[in-house]
């Protein structure tokens, strides 16, 4: 059976440009309003700016904050100045030990004791510190302080993001305070209350919060009189250095968030507009032209934006849909073109029985009704196997989709189709050769359907030759690709038929054998071939190339697959 589509090999590649879609002025106009609704700081309309934004966001908050709360520095200064304080409270309490007559035990309160003002008046405190003394029973009996602290923080201009957020927290502190009505303790209260509650035999130090909210570091250190405690001394040592040096790294942290911040958000939308606004865009043409022919019921085709230009996921992102509408437009085209060519060939034996029917009626003659009954007989038959056919045909593609590749020995294949056609072909006269490589040839593929490609491929090759021609088989692996050929001596292909032999429902047949063939088997094996990554095609076996006007010497179909 030579039928179906023409010898010639077109691109397999789809190439899908601006040059296959009718210029709509609606859908571009469409899509340029949808361009224009969004900007770079439309976030309302753009869900994945929005994530994109928050996300870079957390991730630079989450750094801030641990560079706010693992203060190195700050710890650093913090144990220097307690491990002074504390060494500084302990030397106060060995020099009122020294001053301690020995003997009885006495009272540092009391007027026969020590002399704590002349003492305590003779220390030379640093700024801000304070001394009080505390005696056995935890009643203060001397005080001394240094000058007053000096404010070594940085001007108010230089730490506006500090005061702005000290402020606020001040604020809510404030608000919630109202609330508790909670007295505030004095200095010596506060003291003692450290004192009654700590262990007054061990010298320590404890860090602590001053007058608006300032840091101060308070040291405690017994004053023994032999083996008796008698009295604490209780040494208030404010750090405003410390406060200073944490509120200028704060604030140049701080500063340093906001302008990365900025940068985050900058960088963020400029980062969303390359990967939203082209998402969007292929979206809206997508909903655009759904919603296009459904309100309007036309078949006008999507115009996806061509953004293959890009090296990312975006541009292979639009090249997959436009692949995709492309291959989907051709199916639709080939399923219109095939609804047609069924509708075409289905009306010639319909249009033969209707009128051998008609004739029935009126012919009187039993051998002209014994003609048309068989006419009508032939045509039923025809009927029946055009629908086989095309039903077969038009489940293929969903078939060679759902169907697994299997890996399989092609030369056995063709061996086993060789010994089981060769019968038929000898029973006609019909001289059937084989010449296959001895090294198996493994191929992924569906073996079932590459066989029915074979099978038709040589039987319509014994279909055409006549008592005393041959039939050759062979195959030769190159490179990566396997050839299959099969030749035969017969009449060989009309040169106008050789553009037409792999189209659907062509047939070209002898008279005698005209009705028995769908026209569809060729197409069938191109269609399948095509499938595995293969080529096909057919020309005809001449004594010398150099004249193609000759008489042709038989035909050929070669078969490509990869390997």
């Amino acid at each position: 059976m030579r039928d179906d589509k023409s010898g010639e090999r077109q691109d397999a590649d789809v190439v899908l440009g601006d040059d296959w879609i009718a210029p709509d002025s609606t859908v571009e106009k469409e899509l340029r309003d949808s361009r224009a609704r969004r900007s770079l700081f439309s976030l309302n309309r753009s869900p994945l700016t929005r994530k994109i934004i928050t996300f870079n966001l957390i991730a630079l908050n989450v750094l801030a904050a641990g560079i706010l709360w693992l203060n190195s520095s700050r710890d650093t200064l913090a144990l220097q100045r307690a491990d002074a304080s504390l060494a500084q409270a302990e030397l106060i309490a060995d020099v009122l030990e020294m001053q301690l007559p020995e003997g009885a035990p006495v009272s540092l309160g009391s007027s026969d004791g020590i002399d704590l003002a002349a003492i305590l008046g003779s220390l030379n405190l640093h700024r801000g510190t304070q001394v009080l003394i505390f005696d056995s029973g935890n009643f203060l009996v001397g005080e001394a302080g240094g000058p007053p602290s000096l404010s070594t923080g940085p001007a108010g201009r230089e730490t506006v993001i500090s005061t702005f957020l000290d402020q606020l927290w001040q604020g809510i502190s404030e608000f919630f305070s109202n609330f508790q009505q909670a007295p505030a303790l004095g200095l010596e209260d506060q003291l003692r209350q450290r004192i009654e509650t700590g262990d007054p035999a061990v010298p320590r130090v404890e860090a602590g919060t001053g007058a608006e909210g300032a840091t101060r570091f308070n040291a405690f250190a017994p004053i023994r009189q032999g083996a008796n405690i008698i009295g604490s001394v209780a040494l208030v040592t404010a750090a405003p250095e410390i406060d200073a040096a944490v509120t200028a790294e704060r604030e140049r942290v701080l500063q340093m968030f906001v302008i990365a911040t900025l940068v985050s958000i900058g960088l963020s939308l400029v980062l969303a507009s390359t990967i939203a606004n082209p998402i969007s865009d292929l979206a809206d043409a997508a909903e655009i032209g759904r919603d296009r022919n459904k309100s309007q019921g036309n078949s006008r085709r999507i115009r996806i934006p061509d953004l293959t230009a890009r090296p990312d996921e975006i541009g292979r992102l639009s090249g997959a849909l436009r692949g995709m509408v492309a291959a989907l437009y051709d199916r639709i085209d080939a399923n219109e073109q095939f609804a047609a060519d069924v509708a075409h060939e289905i009306k010639n034996p319909l249009a033969s029985l209707r009128s051998a029917i008609g004739s029935l009626r009126i012919v009187k003659k039993d051998e002209h009704r014994d003609k048309l009954l068989n006419v009508i007989e032939h045509d039923v038959r025809r009927l029946d196997r055009l629908v086989s056919d095309i039903s077969n045909a038009s489940r293929l593609d969903s078939e060679l989709v759902k169907e697994e590749e299997q890996e399989f020995n092609l030369l056995e294949m063709l061996g086993n189709l060789g010994q089981f056609l060769g019968e038929d072909a000898r029973k006609k006269g019909i001289e059937f050769i084989t010449d296959l490589p001895e090294k198996p040839i493994q191929i992924n593929g569906l073996e079932p359907r590459l066989a029915q490609v074979f099978v038709n491929l040589i039987t319509n090759a014994i279909s055409f030759c006549e008592d005393g021609d041959a039939i050759r088989v062979w195959a030769r692996r190159r490179d990566n690709r396997v050839l299959v050929v099969v030749e035969d001596t017969g009449p060989g292909i009309p040169e106008e038929a050789l553009q037409k032999i792999f189209k659907r429902f062509y047939s070209q047949r002898p008279e005698n054998d005209f009705g028995n063939n769908s026209g569809l088997g060729l197409a069938i094996s191109k269609q399948i071939v095509e499938a595995h990554g293969g080529v096909i095609w057919a020309e005809n076996i001449r004594p010398t190339e150099a004249d193609i006007t000759s008489e042709p010497l038989g035909a050929r179909f070669v078969v490509g697959l990869p390997v």
